[in-house]
């Protein structure tokens, strides 16, 4: 028995060549240029997906999604809508859609979207049959309910670039500042490639003390040095078949770098006090917040091993930079803090809409993650006011866009530290903040410098 879609669209140019098109793929199609029309063509039965615009005539896509709970119609739902009205689908996605699609719509991303919901696959599976769960709009195939793709150009580009590179097996290096999201991005691309199967194992490369990074990465035997009291398995074993992904990577001392090396170079390891050599295969990821390319003219960092982890480069975009896709994330945030902090906030109020549009988010998504999670904890009401907010958010922008002290010359690197650290009255994690780096990569640095 064929899936029949009911397509409610007044454009009825757009509406016959989706239809014309979706038959083409096996669906019986009906179509309704109205909320009314929808409801009449939904109460005689015989639909397995509703296909509808945002914008209808008489009434919107919010209202014929409560009427079909109301009704009782369990019809999953994907609405269409531009660019700009985001927020609206995420409110329809709140009371029970499906999945959006933003218009002009993409025809490859909303068959995979209408498979999805139908649970039709688009070819025999080959592994479990066992049906999904609803996605968040835009996600990766297989991927929980932890995160929403943006809609701006720069997180189209971003994911994009992602879908090409997952499937093969070049070393992709992730380049971004702290808080955009980069070991989010590197276990999508294990996803989504080859080896999803297999084990992905990530690594802080700023977190390993110099003398046992060769034991973090090949492991040790039993008594090969002082405290190496069992055998100890290394992170290229154990993601041997999968993905390693090596964060921070800019961290590592030279001496480890130099091992690293040649451990991709031969695809061999051997652990630290064993004769025995182990064959490894993986698929390497790496990420940084600095620039590497600097990091090799001042003699810290090596050549051979940059272009041996960077045969792709994906680069992070900031969320400012994304400011279009703000308010989709602050309400997905704010869902993800409702279930987390028990509590039912229905939304953001208008000036707090502005004020989250408006900033500039030095943190990135982590910094508008932690802020949204505090305004849900502090908010009394059913929406959060702007007195729920941090006061960096709400006083405006903690630092221009550029910011005068982030580390972008390497030149003026040590002068911009002992700035920050004095603006902060010498409190690190904030300094590291003003600098737009992490800890581990400030006390690294402070290390290099010899700055107490």
């Amino acid at each position: 028995m064929e899936e029949r879609i009911l397509i409610v669209d007044d454009d009825i140019t757009f509406a016959l060549m989706l239809r014309t098109w979706l038959s083409k793929r096996g669906f019986g199609v009906g179509t309704a240029s109205s909320v009314a029309a929808a409801r009449t063509a939904l109460e005689a039965g015989g639909f397995s997906l509703v296909l509808s615009d945002m914008r209808l005539p008489d009434e919107d896509g919010i209202a014929l999604l409560q009427w079909m709970a109301g009704a009782g119609v369990a019809a999953p739902v994907i609405v269409m809508t531009s660019y700009a009205e985001i927020q609206n689908a995420v409110r329809c996605m709140k009371l029970g859609a499906r999945d959006y699609v933003a218009k002009p719509v993409n025809p490859d991303e909303l068959l995979k979207k209408i498979r999805e919901a139908l649970d039709v696959p688009a070819a025999p599976a080959a592994k479990s049959a066992s049906k999904p769960a609803p996605r968040a709009a835009g996600s990766f195939s297989e991927q929980p309910l932890n995160y929403i793709e943006g809609r701006s150009d720069a997180a189209r580009q971003l994911y994009e670039h992602i879908r090409l590179v997952a499937p093969t097996n070049m070393s992709v290096l992730v380049n971004g500042a702290s808080g955009t999201g980069k070991e989010h991005v590197a276990q999508l691309i294990h996803r989504e490639s080859k080896r999803a199967g297999k084990p992905f194992v990530a690594v802080d490369c700023g977190a390993i003390p110099r003398d046992l990074a060769a034991s973090e990465f090949f492991g040790h035997v039993k008594g090969a040095f002082t405290g190496a009291l069992a055998d100890k398995t290394g992170a290229f074993e154990a993601a041997d078949g999968g993905t390693l992904f090596l964060d921070e990577v800019g961290n590592l001392g030279y001496e480890t770098q130099v091992q690293l090396l040649r451990a991709l170079q031969e695809r061999r390891i051997r652990p630290v006090g064993s004769n025995r050599e182990i064959p490894v295969d993986i698929r390497l990821v790496a990420a940084t917040n600095e620039d590497l390319e600097a990091a090799i003219a001042r003699g810290m960092f090596r050549a051979d091993l940059y272009h041996r982890i960077n045969s792709f480069t994906l680069r992070m975009p900031c969320l400012r930079q994304m400011r279009g896709d703000i308010p989709l994330f602050a309400d997905f945030f704010l869902d993800q803090a409702n279930r987390e902090l028990d509590k039912r906030i229905v939304g953001f109020d208008a000036a707090v809409a502005a004020a989250l549009a408006a900033y500039d988010w030095p943190g990135n998504l982590r910094q508008l993650k932690n802020a949204v999670m505090s305004a849900t904890l502090l908010a009394a009401g059913e929406y959060i006011t702007c007195r729920d907010l941090p006061t960096e958010v709400t006083g405006g922008p903690a630092e221009p866009a550029e910011a005068p002290l982030s580390l972008r010359d390497p030149a003026s690197e040590e002068e911009q530290i002992r700035r920050a650290l004095a603006t902060a009255g010498g409190n690190k994690s904030q300094a590291a903040k003003l600098l737009g780096i992490d800890r581990k990569t400030l006390y690294n640095k402070l290390h290099l410098y010899g700055i107490e």
